[in-house]
């Protein structure tokens, strides 16, 4: 028992959140940020750590990620300062990036998170663009299975098309 306390207490006092993408680690910097094989020109946005678990799972993406820690919502009292929000305007800006995906839930609060997002990016020329709507309305990533999530990363289109009524 005394084992089991040891190694829950050694995972939380060893896990932190890491300096660029926002996601779980144990370094400074997590592995996926570390990795010098990754496409360090294509960022893709998600909602929690979960969402990085279930894109990795696919092995569709390639690029680097950046948590938002949550997803704006007034009715829960999260608004956009919330949210890493602000250091993800920086990173796009400052680290040369072509594309940026978003990979948030198709909910109401996804949704408005994304075209928030959208109208912070625009004007940083940068493409934006959106996972393919394989996925159900409504519905969170960590839901998906790995063949959907897959397909939706490789279809992904243009943001504006998706606001373009």
């Amino acid at each position: 028992m005394n084992q089991l306390a040891d190694a829950v207490h050694n995972l939380a006092e060893q896990t932190t959140l890491c300096g660029q993408c926002h996601s779980l680690s144990d370094t400074p910097t997590c592995r996926i940020c570390a990795d010098e094989r990754r496409d360090r020109h294509t960022l893709c946005v998600v909602e929690d750590v979960r969402d990085v678990l279930a894109l990795e799972n696919t092995q569709a993406f390639r690029g680097r990620y950046h948590v938002l820690g949550g997803l704006i919502s007034p009715m829960d009292g999260m608004g956009p300062s919330d949210l890493s929000i602000d250091h993800l305007v920086e990173r796009v800006g400052a680290e040369g990036i072509a594309e940026v995906l978003f990979a948030l839930s198709t909910t109401m609060e996804g949704d408005t998170t994304a075209f928030y997002l959208y109208r912070r990016l625009q004007p940083l020329n940068v493409n934006l663009t959106v996972m393919a709507r394989g996925l159900p309305v409504g519905d969170a990533l960590e839901y998906a299975d790995e063949r959907t999530l897959s397909r939706a990363v490789e279809q992904r289109v243009p943001y504006e098309q998706t606001i373009k009524g």
